[in-house]
């Protein structure tokens, strides 16, 4: 898919995911701009990178505004962003509670509202959230994870009904364990052969980011 001079913005492109998806955008053509509440220091082939925290939206609303004051116009939006906690409910306190619901889901919310209008001024546009299996398929012993991803899901859903027909797309993807090398140290007697690839994660986001995609709304795809 040849994504050559898209506007693409990646929330958290500097983590693990992000280190094999940004390239590949890069690779097909893209302004590659990461945002990230610690940026790399210098300068990173292949990307822009600048530094918002994105569960402030006073934050993200100015980055989004800088963004479109250098590039124009934002023609893609990938969100990366996410983090995991062990925990039953009976077991969760409501800090770890607060902080999975703001990392995995009101930083979703934030990065939508912002890039939604200019996207819908232009009638064209792609937004793509990193979701998890654990939403659609959930498991005992990770509450606050759990329920945070199934929340970002049915942000993805209600998004996408409501851009429906106007040339903005959102989809999800439900990545099953993440083969990185972070999880693959916490989980020595794990056997990562079923793990989600990176690059497949990369592979189908870029198929979602295209303007071929332009039919699809609202998908949730499997990943691993």
């Amino acid at each position: 898919m040849s994504l050559e001079g898209k506007v693409v913005l990646i929330a958290g492109g500097s983590g693990a995911l992000g280190r094999t998806v940004v390239p590949a955008f890069a690779l097909a053509g893209a302004q590659v701009i990461t945002m990230d509440r610690h940026p790399p220091s210098g300068q990173v082939e292949g990307r822009q990178a600048m530094q918002a925290d994105a569960t402030d939206e006073a934050d993200v609303q100015r980055l989004v505004a800088d963004v479109l004051r250098r590039a124009g116009r934002i023609d893609v939006l990938i969100n990366l962003i996410g983090g995991f906690a062990m925990g039953r409910v009976v077991e969760t306190d409501v800090a770890a509670w607060q902080r999975m619901l703001t990392m995995n889901l009101t930083a979703a919310f934030l990065l939508s509202k912002a890039v939604l209008p200019p996207m819908l001024a232009r009638r064209t546009g792609r937004i793509v959230h990193v979701a998890a299996r654990a939403a659609v398929d959930p498991f005992p012993g990770a509450a606050a994870y759990v329920v945070s991803k199934a929340g970002l899901v049915a942000l993805v859903r209600t998004l996408a009904m409501e851009v429906a027909g106007s040339g903005v797309t959102v989809h999800g993807l439900l990545p099953s364990t993440i083969d990185t090398p972070a999880n693959r140290s916490s989980m020595p007697e794990a056997d990562p052969a079923t793990w989600a690839k990176p690059e497949s994660i990369a592979q189908a986001l870029l198929f979602l980011a295209a303007d071929e995609a332009g039919q699809f709304n609202g998908a949730l795809i499997p990943v691993g």
